[in-house]
């Protein structure tokens, strides 16, 4: 799935909706020639079949085409509840973006369009969805809610984040996942876009994750980062000034110099993260800013498929 084809005719975040319709589209199309087809057969009209259930409603028909058996889902029937949570702090707007460099480069326009490429699919599927917002204030609370009008407001929410003046804003992860989980009411998929940049330690941080499961949660962690920059460390042997987003504290150095520690630090950490998340059972997922999506949208369908 080729990202720059599918947009070649979309250029600004005003067509926000369309272009996370183009990637869904494309990604299930795709789906049909893959051996994840089953996921694919009928989106919103089947469910996999869990042993135990009534074999009542079992689509023989769809059983002889995919050799899996699936149950027909009926609209009166209480569909997945997701809640989306997205870091607006100042280092999730990174990398910069030149004039016409398009909005998905940086991690907070990459989560942005993750987040709206997430929400079709659960229209598609009449799950309910809600979202947070978060930098160093609560920006936004959302609950989950199935309707075209809440589905609106909600992307027209993850547009103003785009449109936002980008002022220094710290992250105060700690706080507001903690307050977000006392938000979640009933039992959800939670799934948050974040680069894991904060000021907290990790001990603080995987204990506000853990919270977000109190109440049988199923959390997924998409760490956002941008590759060649923040895991390779990798610019031109020239001297340069590096400046904390957050912070707004400086260092002048020369990265050649520097890039094989600082790899090994960067790749310590992230092993860390996903260690720490195996232990708490939090699905975490580490995504680069420029990725297509299908791993976001793969880890979301296979995660739904345990959520029961």
């Amino acid at each position: 799935m080729n990202l720059e084809q599918q947009i070649e005719k979309i250029s600004s975040f005003e067509h926000l909706e369309l272009l996370a319709n183009q990637i869904v589209e494309g990604f299930i199309s795709g789906m049909h020639k893959s051996p994840f087809h089953g996921f694919s057969a009928e989106f919103a009209e089947h469910k996999i079949y869990n042993p135990g259930e009534s074999t009542k409603h079992i689509d023989w028909k769809l059983y002889a085409k995919t050799d899996r058996l699936y149950t027909k889902r009926y609209e009166e029937e209480t569909n997945l509840r997701c809640h989306l949570i997205l870091d607006n702090s100042s280092s999730m707007h990174y990398p910069k973006l030149k004039e016409n460099q398009p909005f998905y480069e940086s991690k907070i326009g990459f989560s942005v369009l993750a987040s709206a490429v997430l929400m079709n699919l659960l229209k598609k599927q009449r799950d309910a969805v809600g979202l947070s917002v978060y930098s160093d204030t609560y920006e936004y609370y959302s609950p989950e809610k199935g309707s075209e009008r809440h589905h609106r407001m909600i992307l027209n929410k993850l547009e103003e984040v785009l449109s936002q003046n980008k002022t220094t804003r710290k992250t105060d992860t700690v706080t507001f996942l903690h307050q977000i989980a006392e938000n979640i009411h009933r039992r959800s998929m939670v799934i948050l876009f974040t680069d894991m940049f904060q000021n907290e330690d990790n001990d603080k941080i995987f204990k506000a994750l853990q919270h977000l499961k109190h109440n049988k949660h199923k959390v997924v962690v998409f760490h956002v980062y941008d590759e060649k920059t923040e895991l390779n460390f990798s610019f031109d042997n020239a001297p340069r000034k590096f400046i904390d987003v957050e912070s707004g504290e400086e260092i002048n150095l020369f990265a050649e110099n520097t890039q094989e520690s600082y790899q090994k630090v960067v790749h310590d950490y992230f092993k860390t993260i996903e260690a720490t998340c195996m232990q708490y059972q939090i699905r975490y997922v580490p995504v680069s800013v420029g990725e297509n999506f299908e791993k976001i949208l793969l880890t979301y369908l296979v995660e739904k498929q345990k959520f029961g």
